[in-house]
């Protein structure tokens, strides 16, 4: 009895070990097949996919395209009614200004590899033909400026829809990366029109200009404080800060896409930086504050929030 006793004992051992020895290699096999990022259970040779990479910004690009309409033209900043594209806070070439080109590239690579496809007067309907044509130079960067004369407008009934706004840019973004799938695009957000009234209403000579029609939309009888005047500049405002949501919801569709998170809304424009042409466009000043945001943004590790 004690002898068959203990074989009994030994098979019983041997049998243990022999499950023990088994769930051992299947448990090592499954950890290694999650080091792999082989899916368990799954046959030999399937692999998980591997997480998407994420956006990868270069914050030293090599070229730079500009798009927009008449802040990035320069427009009003040297003299009256023409445009000063020398001066643009994007592409200029002039020492006061320092452009966002010249602080990436210096004075000779901003000369050599920096476009101005911006037109004043532009609309967001006119973006997806400016960025074709910024799309043929192959740039590293595009800055894109737009959306001030969507809401600058005789009547602000006739301001550019919120869903036409998104439709343009959408179309814009669509027809950059059909000629350059690699271009990153820093978007700037609309101006506050609101601050450039408050500031330039105190100015007797500017406040004379805005009558030719500048912007009649926040502009026009610019000492109205009456209920129609100011819920028509309440209108502008939110429409503004509407094309400003959708510049950052499309941006933030594609990866190499950079919005400036409201920081030229929310910038605290002043006499000082004003045109003193017609107080409303940048004068000089004001397009190296803007060149400063554009360069402080561009060259952040992470995008403006």
């Amino acid at each position: 009895m004690q002898d068959r006793s203990a074989r009994h004992r030994t098979r019983t051992a041997t049998a243990v070990l022999a499950i023990v020895s088994l769930l051992g290699v299947a448990t090592l096999t499954s950890c290694d097949a999650d080091r792999d990022g082989t899916t368990k259970g799954a046959a030999s040779g399937q692999r998980q996919p591997s997480a998407r990479p994420g956006p990868v910004w270069d914050r030293s690009p090599g070229s730079v395209a500009a798009v927009g309409d008449s802040i990035t033209r320069g427009f009003d900043a040297c003299s009256v009614l023409a445009d000063c594209p020398e001066v643009s806070w994007a592409t200029g070439t002039d020492s006061e200004v320092r452009s966002l080109a010249v602080r990436l590239l210096g004075e000779s690579g901003a000369a050599a590899r920096s476009w101005n496809h911006a037109a004043t007067g532009a609309r967001i309907a006119q973006l997806p033909e400016q960025m074709a044509l910024a799309a043929k130079e192959k740039p590293d960067l595009v800055t894109v400026m737009i959306g001030a004369n969507d809401a600058c407008r005789d009547s602000a009934r006739i301001m550019t829809p919120v869903a036409d706004f998104r439709s343009s840019f959408e179309a814009a973004m669509r027809q950059l990366r059909a000629g350059a799938p690699k271009a990153q695009v820093y978007v700037s957000s609309v101006p506050d029109l609101m601050r450039l009234w408050q500031t330039g209403r105190g100015n007797a000579l500017g406040k004379q200009i805005w009558k030719l029609g500048i912007c009649r939309s926040m502009l026009g009888d610019a000492d109205d404080m009456g209920a129609g005047a100011v819920a028509r500049r309440t209108s502008v405002q939110e429409r503004v800060v509407a094309y400003n949501e959708v510049l950052r919801e499309v941006c933030a569709k594609d990866l190499r896409c950079r919005y400036d998170g409201g920081a030229v809304y929310d910038y605290r424009f002043t006499g000082k930086q004003l045109s003193q042409w017609d107080w409303f466009h940048p004068g000089r000043n004001g397009q190296a504050r803007l060149a400063e945001i554009a360069y402080r943004n561009v060259t952040a590790a992470r995008p403006p929030t």
